[in-house]
């Protein structure tokens, strides 16, 4: 179950965040069994969007949160969900890579062989390492996972308006002027007196993704300097999941009544070409699915997209992925997400 907006909505009140929390709770509660309430833990995770606030707001809904969570009896949680489509136990090769995009994060998550698990670099005390070891299912894994914050759908938003200052922006949809909040920031948002231009924009992404930066001091980087894991085998089958499936079937390229859509990420960028000839007062008739408060930013979530995936991650523009809302998993269709992925490791640790 889902509900919005995220914990980071509530930034002027924590105690609204806390009571957000009530109809998951209750919801919950009417599907564990009575007997088995007393045993089923709590946990509460959080996102990149809520780490993002500003000073100490973070801490404060936090705190409220889990002064309403203490004595109820439920799990929310975090983990890639690939559990789902029965691969783990085979050989590393046949399993999927993952890619979530996210608010104020993406990450990456997809099994690699041990030879390049070895070549992982060191990482800074207290950063997470770039390769986890788990034994699934009888077998070991190596895992390459990188979190990228501020590279989420939302956060790149912000960090796309860094590179244009105060000027006008060639992302944004003809006829906006603005502001866009995150973070407990604001950032001007208008759109350039040309109008929107998919290579303009395109060139703005990618120095918002630092790709282009001599900072890569390992074989393989992605952007900003970050290692790739190496690629490989694990990395062929890519389900990517979250604000890549919800743009997707909003500019019209995938079903948003079918759990899975096969695209190319080509696909991204032939989307953004329509929507960056978009006018402003246009784009509600043309993309009647998009929440109005998206409507100026269609142009520049398509083309991050876009950027993030063939520029960012290396993935060829007309490689086939899986865009994935559901998964299927015997006779029900499960929400692919986050959560439920680490409800899944919870009870499965010793």
């Amino acid at each position: 179950m889902e509900i919005k907006p995220g914990l980071s909505a509530y930034a002027q009140n924590p105690q609204e965040a806390a009571e957000s929390l009530v109809s998951l709770l209750d919801k919950a509660e009417s599907v564990v069994p009575r007997e088995l309430r007393s045993k089923t833990p709590v946990r509460v995770w959080a996102t990149a969007c809520l780490k993002a606030l500003e000073g100490d707001t973070s801490d404060r809904i936090l705190q409220a949160v889990t002064a309403a969570v203490i004595g109820t009896v439920f799990c929310l949680s975090y983990l890639v969900n690939c559990y789902l489509l029965g691969n783990l136990g085979k050989d590393y090769s046949k399993t999927v890579g993952v890619v979530d995009l996210g608010g104020g994060s993406v990450q990456m998550a997809y099994a690699i062989s041990e030879t390049d698990a070895a070549m992982a670099p060191k990482v800074v005390d207290g950063e997470d390492p770039y390769v986890k070891e788990m034994f699934l299912r009888g077998r070991k894994y190596h895992l390459y996972v990188h979190r990228y914050l501020h590279y989420g759908l939302l956060a790149a938003r912000a960090e796309i308006l860094k590179v244009s200052e105060d000027a006008e922006n060639p992302c944004i949809l003809t006829g906006y002027d603005g502001s866009y909040k995150y973070g407990g920031k604001s950032y001007k948002a208008s759109s350039s007196s040309s109008g929107a231009s998919l290579n303009e924009c395109k060139s703005i992404a990618l120095k918002a993704l630092k790709v282009n930066e001599s900072t890569c001091t390992h074989m393989k980087c992605t952007f900003g300097g970050i290692w790739n894991g190496g690629g490989g085998d694990g990395q062929k089958n890519l389900f990517v999941a979250s604000f890549f499936f919800d743009r997707a079937a909003e500019a019209g390229f995938a079903d948003p009544n079918s759990p899975v859509a096969i695209v190319r990420p080509a696909d991204f960028e032939d989307a953004a070409k329509q929507a960056c000839q978009t006018k402003l007062e246009n784009a509600k008739s043309t993309y009647p699915h998009v929440e109005e408060g998206n409507l100026p930013y269609l142009c520049m979530d398509l083309i991050y997209q876009y950027t993030l995936l063939v520029d960012g991650f290396g993935i060829y523009p007309w490689q086939e992925i899986t865009l994935v809302k559901k998964v299927k998993y015997d006779d029900a269709l499960v929400e692919a997400a986050w959560p439920l992925g680490s409800a899944i490791e919870a009870v499965s640790s010793p």
